[in-house]
């Protein structure tokens, strides 16, 4: 049996199968998001890469910023819930997890079975943000991917005291101007990211067993960063940008599950 999961964000379209609800048949990242073609062509690629018709699949849960536009789904479950169950999935000894999306920033704790317990979200403002980091990388004119390598070659990374993206853009302008290289510069980036998004994760307690999903998690130089921060080893799967959609296929399943009980 198949179960479908799709994680339509503000800057990428996740799809994930799985087969039974405990083998992950294929998994395809877009980087387009919602109001784009983006959802559509993750579709389109999962079919194709894993061979799979849409016809066999059973049961399928969109979640992320665009799951309401997704007329494929069956159901629609907040990414809050998808993200821990994905996470659990992959990390099952993991309790809390951070999420930098392209436009939130989110702390969950996980139950034991990989139910989520409590949460701390900001959405209100891009400070903390993907769309932070982007906004950061273009001022350096530095390829996004390459922000974390670069960083971590810093000797002497920059302050960035300002937490609007505005006034940090602003600032981080003045210190190119000033010389600052620009390994230090991006060092002070993810510190002031890591630091908003550790002060709210602390507030649902110290963590046991840590992990980060999404795409933000892919960047070195922020994990490194929220270590420090948070002051314990933060786990990253290889998989961690598709946790959402990953979660989202396991409670199709689970779904299925129970109502054939």
């Amino acid at each position: 049996m198949y179960t479908l999961g799709i994680d339509i964000g503000s800057t990428s379209s996740k799809t994930v199968i799985l087969e039974d609800g405990i083998k992950i048949a294929a998994h395809v990242v877009i980087p387009l998001g919602t109001g784009t073609i983006g959802p559509e062509t993750a579709l389109d690629e999962i079919f194709r890469q894993s061979g799979i018709s849409k016809d066999q699949i059973t049961y399928t849960v969109a979640t992320g910023y665009g799951r309401l536009t997704c007329p494929e789904a069956n159901a629609q479950i907040s990414e809050l819930s998808c993200h821990a169950k994905g996470i659990h999935f992959l990390l099952p000894q993991v309790d809390t997890v951070v999420d930098i999306g392209g436009q939130d920033a989110k702390a969950l704790t996980i139950s034991p079975q990989g139910k989520l317990a409590a949460f701390q979200m900001n959405d209100k403002c891009a400070a903390g943000t993907g769309r932070f980091l982007d906004v950061m990388a273009r001022v350096l004119n530095v390829p996004i991917e390459q922000l974390g390598p670069l960083s971590e070659t810093s000797e002497h990374p920059a302050t960035i005291s300002n937490t609007c993206t505005v006034f940090a853009e602003s600032e981080v302008i003045s210190q190119l101007s000033a010389k600052v290289p620009l390994a230090d510069i991006a060092a002070g980036i993810h510190n002031s990211v890591a630091k908003r998004v550790a002060g709210m994760a602390l507030r649902l307690g110290r963590p046991g067993c840590m992990a980060m999903s999404g795409g933000v998690a892919l960047n070195t130089g922020v994990v490194r960063a929220m270590e420090r921060e948070m002051g314990c080893p933060i786990l990253v799967d290889p998989l961690c940008q598709s946790a959402g959609a990953i979660g989202a296929a396991v409670l199709a399943y689970e779904k299925l599950s129970k109502s054939k009980e």
